[in-house]
C-alpha cells in the first residue's frame, strides 16, 4: 500500500468536512468518554468483582491488626525498613498494611514505606526490610467468621505476638479461635480500588478472562456509536492501559482483549461519523496510584522508574503507529490525570514533549493531547510548557467534586462557580495564544442532594455554555455507569442533560456531510489495505 496515497486520500476528507473547524470535524470536539470499558474502574459496573472469593481482600486493601491478647497493634517501625512490633494503642499510618494478593487465602503486606512484611522460618522474628517480595514474604491469612484472622507462613507455622511485644513465627501448633498469642482482630481500613489488577488477580486468569471478555463485548456495543451520533456527538475518547501493547499476550495479571476492542471502536466510528481520541489512562507502575491506572496498591511509581517511563512511550509509539493514517483518528492523549502530588512537572514536561515527537513521526496532524497534573497544580503550566507546535492539546477535567468546597453549595452555588471561576479560567487560558484547550471530563453531577430535574438541567445548561468555549471542545465522563447522573446516556434518554441547544439545523447537516465523507475515507482506506 503506497502510505503517501492514504495519506493525501485522508487529508482530502479532513479538508472538505473541517468547515474552517478543528481538523477532521464540523466543529469543536463534543464528545463522550468510553469509560470503564477497555479500563475497568468498578465503581462504574461494581458487578464486575461480584464472584471474586475473598473479595474484600483485594489488592491494594489496607488492614491492621491487633492482638487479642496484647491488645496491641501490629506496627512497622518508621513506617518500614526495621523491625515490626506489636506495641501500639491506637493505629495509624505504621499499623496499616497494603494488601499484595497471590490467592485466594496467600498475600504480602506492604508497609506505607514500601517494604514487605518478612519471615525467613520458624523461630524468625518478622521485619519489614525487603523490597522485592518473595515466598519470605507471602503469608497465609486464615479467617474466622467475625474479623478475627490468624497469620501462618507457607511452610506452617503461625505467627504470635509475644510478652515482649513481638512478632516471632513460633506458635506452637494450630491455634483455635479463642483469646491466644496468635489471634488477631483484623480491620479493614479501606477497599476502594477495583481495577483491572484487582478484578484479574482476583479472579485467577481464567475466570477473569471470561468475566472481561463478555463485558467488553456488551458494555460498548455500535449501538451506542449509533446512538451517539443520533444526538449530535462527534467523539469519543476511550481510555486503553499500557498493556495493549502486548496483546494477544499481556503481562500477568492483565487480560487479551483490549486491542480488538479497540478495533472495533475505530470501526463503528467510521461507519457512525465519530472520531477517535486514544487516551493512555493507566501507564506502568501508575501515574496517580488511583484504579483507573490499573494501580496494584495505591503507590504511584510510574514517576520514580525510567523503565516505566520507557514503556509508556512505547505504547504511544505503538498507537501511534497502528491508528495514524486511520481516518477515524482525531488525537492521541499521551497520559491521563499524573498525579501534582507524585509527578514532577519537569519530568511530566519531557515525557509530554518525548511523546508529542512520536505521534509526529507518524502524523503531521493529528492531535496531541496532555493532560494536567491533578491535586495542586495549574494548568498554565502546561500552556507555558514548551511540548510542541502543531496541532497541540491541554485536557482539563473539570469537576464540582472531590474537593471539600463544593460540598456544602447549594444548585444556585454550583451554577455560580461555573459561569465565573470556570469560565474565567477558560477565557484566560484560550487568550494565552499557547495549545487548544479541552474539557475531557466533566459530569452533570454535583455534592447537592435531592437535586431536581430542573436543578440539573440547569447545571448541565451551564457547563454546556461554558465548556462550549473551550478551544477544542469537551467530553462527557461517561457513556455507561451504575451511577445514573454519570451516565451520558441516562441523561439524555431522561432529559437530565439538554443537548438540544447546541445541535442547529447546520450542525446536523454537516454532521451528515462528516458521515458520508468517513464512510467514503473507510473504503479508500480499506481498498488500498487490501
Amino acid at each position: 500500500m503506497d502510505d503517501s496515497l492514504v495519506f493525501h486520500s485522508n487529508l482530502f476528507v479532513c479538508a472538505v468536512i473541517s468547515h474552517g473547524h478543528l481538523v477532521g470535524l464540523t466543529g469543536k470536539v463534543r464528545g463522550v468518554n468510553l469509560g470503564g470499558w477497555l479500563v475497568v474502574e468498578g465503581w462504574i459496573k461494581p458487578s464486575l468483582f461480584d464472584g471474586i472469593p475473598n473479595g474484600d481482600m483485594l489488592d491494594g486493601t489496607q488492614v491492621q491488626f491487633r492482638s487479642v491478647t496484647l491488645s496491641k497493634y501490629v506496627s512497622a517501625e518508621f513506617g518500614g525498613g526495621a523491625n515490626v512490633s506489636v506495641d501500639r494503642d491506637v493505629p495509624s499510618l505504621w499499623e496499616t498494611f497494603r494488601l499484595w494478593r497471590i490467592s485466594t487465602t496467600q498475600f504480602q503486606l506492604r508497609t506505607v514505606g514500601g517494604q514487605f512484611l518478612s519471615c525467613h522460618g520458624q523461630w524468625d522474628t518478622v521485619t519489614a526490610t525487603e523490597i522485592s517480595p518473595s515466598t519470605s514474604e507471602t503469608f497465609n491469612i486464615e479467617r474466622d467468621n467475625s474479623n478475627r484472622v490468624h497469620i501462618r507462613l507457607l511452610s506452617g507455622t503461625y505467627l504470635q505476638a509475644t510478652a515482649s511485644n513481638q512478632l516471632t513465627a513460633d506458635y506452637p501448633g494450630k491455634p483455635d479461635w479463642g483469646d491466644n498469642a496468635a489471634t488477631f482482630e483484623m480491620t479493614i481500613v479501606a477497599n476502594n480500588i477495583h481495577g483491572d489488577y484487582q478484578l484479574a488477580n482476583g479472579y485467577g486468569h481464567d475466570k477473569a478472562k471470561e468475566i472481561l471478555s463478555k463485558h467488553r463485548s456488551n458494555f460498548i456495543t455500535e449501538e451506542d456509536f449509533i446512538f451517539l451520533s443520533k444526538h449530535g456527538i462527534n467523539t469519543v475518547r476511550i481510555p486503553v492501559g499500557w498493556w495493549i501493547v502486548m496483546d494477544p499476550n499481556p503481562p500477568a495479571p492483565f487480560i487479551s482483549g483490549t486491542l480488538d476492542a479497540l478495533d472495533n471502536a475505530f470501526s463503528w466510528a467510521l461507519d457512525h461519523g465519530l472520531r477517535c481520541i486514544i487516551d493512555l489512562h493507566a501507564a506502568p507502575g501508575s501515574q496517580n496510584g488511583m484504579e483507573h491506572s490499573a494501580s496494584r496498591d495505591g503507590s504511584t511509581d510510574w514517576p520514580t522508574s525510567q523503565q516505566y517511563i520507557s514503556q509508556s512511550l512505547d505504547a504511544i509509539d505503538f498507537l501511534a503507529s497502528r491508528y495514524a493514517k486511520n481516518p477515524a483518528l482525531l488525537g492521541i492523549e499521551l497520559l491521563n490525570e499524573p498525579s501534582a502530588a507524585d509527578v514532577p512537572l519537569d519530568l511530566l514536561i519531557s515525557f509530554y514533549s518525548k511523546g508529542y515527537q512520536i505521534v509526529r513521526k507518524y502524523s503531521p496532524s493529528a492531535y496531541v493531547i496532555i493532560c494536567q497534573r491533578i491535586g495542586r497544580a495549574d494548568p498554565i503550566e502546561l500552556v507555558q510548557a514548551n511540548v510542541g507546535t502543531t496541532n497541540l492539546v491541554v485536557d482539563l477535567h473539570y469537576y464540582n467534586l472531590f474537593d471539600s468546597f463544593f460540598f456544602n453549595l447549594s444548585s444556585l452555588d454550583n451554577i455560580q462557580f461555573i459561569y465565573k471561576s470556570r469560565q474565567n479560567q477558560l477565557e484566560s487560558l484560550n487568550k494565552a495564544n499557547g495549545p487548544l484547550i479541552f474539557i475531557g471530563e466533566w459530569v452533570n453531577e454535583w455534592n447537592m442532594t435531592n437535586g431536581s430535574q430542573l436543578d440539573y438541567q440547569d447545571f448541565g445548561r451551564a457547563q454546556l455554555d461554558v465548556y462550549n468555549a473551550a478551544s477544542f471542545g469537551w467530553a462527557y465522563w461517561t457513556l455507561k455507569n451504575d451511577r445514573k447522573h454519570w451516565d451520558f446516556e441516562w441523561n439524555i434518554i431522561n432529559n437530565y442533560l439538554q443537548l438540544v441547544h447546541i445541535i442547529t439545523d447546520v450542525s446536523t447537516l454537516l454532521s451528515a456531510f462528516r458521515h458520508l465523507f468517513l464512510r467514503v475515507a473507510k473504503l479508500i482506506h480499506e481498498v488500498f489495505a487490501g
